[in-house]
């Protein structure tokens, strides 16, 4: 693991270079740069921690006061990507204190449910109920009534129909290419569930645009160390319209929380992600 560690991580500063890091309030030290965020996203100021107080300061300030100021994602969007990656982890008490930041910033509480559902094929439907569940918690304390509007589009007619349409412009036939050698009946009903269940329970859902969700999956992915399935869906981001510079500020938010082994082995991937050859299809 140091080894790997080692090797990564000149890589991965090499990739942050092209990231603009501290853009805005240069003077300010990272202490105060925490203060400001801590209090924008949980509506409160910060306090020195009764029995940790160390730990939490290299905490806040490195998370609140650092990596927040690099690259250019929006506070919505850093918020979303930390719920998936807490849900993912399953840290749920972290979870519930986020998922309250999350809305506290201007996400709606449909985007930060769709954002936990689309959890549930890469992560599993238990880690995802749990999740969920304080999802609900979080609405009940703040007055949001239960459940949420419907946002499914499709129908058990339907499903894989709709999801090949989404799964096909991002990602061909190479699953069910892939699939191929397996015995009856998997060659087809591997290929056949992905399609269906991910890219047609899940995918087809309103609430997040194509573009958020390939980003989400990507941390999910990074998240679980997923790595085999890391290089398609970088280029399946690339053809959301997503730029190589914010797949690697994604990777950077999530970081505090997936752990730098996880996170370095997606920014390295990334870094050699050839961006230039994939033209968006949904800008």
């Amino acid at each position: 693991m140091q080894k790997t560690i080692q090797f990564l991580l000149p890589l991965c500063l090499l990739a942050l270079q092209s990231v603009p890091a501290f853009a805005a309030d240069e003077n300010k030290t990272r202490a105060q740069k925490a203060d400001e965020t801590f209090k924008r996203l949980f509506a409160a100021q910060r306090q020195a921690d009764p029995t940790d107080p160390e730990l939490m300061q290299i905490l806040q300030e490195f998370i609140f006061g650092e990596v927040f100021y690099i690259g250019d994602l929006d506070d919505k969007t850093r918020e979303l990507i930390t719920v998936v990656s807490l849900a993912s982890i399953q840290t749920l008490p972290q979870l519930k204190a986020h998922i309250n930041a999350a809305l506290n910033v201007g996400n709606t509480p449909l985007a930060v449910r769709e954002a936990l559902y689309l959890c549930a094929p890469f992560i599993g439907f238990p880690r995802t109920l749990n999740a969920i569940a304080v999802f609900n918690e979080v609405a009940k304390e703040r007055g949001i009534p239960l459940p949420l509007k419907d946002q499914g589009t499709v129908s058990d007619q339907t499903r894989y129909a709709k999801g090949l349409e989404i799964q096909t412009p991002l990602y061909g036939d190479e699953v069910k290419t892939a699939m191929a050698a397996l015995p009856a009946p998997y060659a087809e009903k591997v290929p056949y569930i992905l399609t269906s269940f991910a890219f047609g329970d899940f995918y087809t859902r309103k609430g997040l645009s194509e573009k958020e969700k390939e980003l989400l999956v990507l941390v999910i992915l990074a998240a679980g160390g997923a790595d085999k399935q890391l290089s398609a869906h970088i280029i399946g981001n690339f053809k959301a319209g997503n730029s190589k510079e914010t797949l690697l500020a994604a990777m950077v938010q999530a970081m505090p929380y997936i752990g730098m082994p996880n996170a370095l082995t997606a920014i390295n991937l990334i870094k050699n992600a050839d961006a230039a050859n994939y033209k968006p299809i949904y800008d």
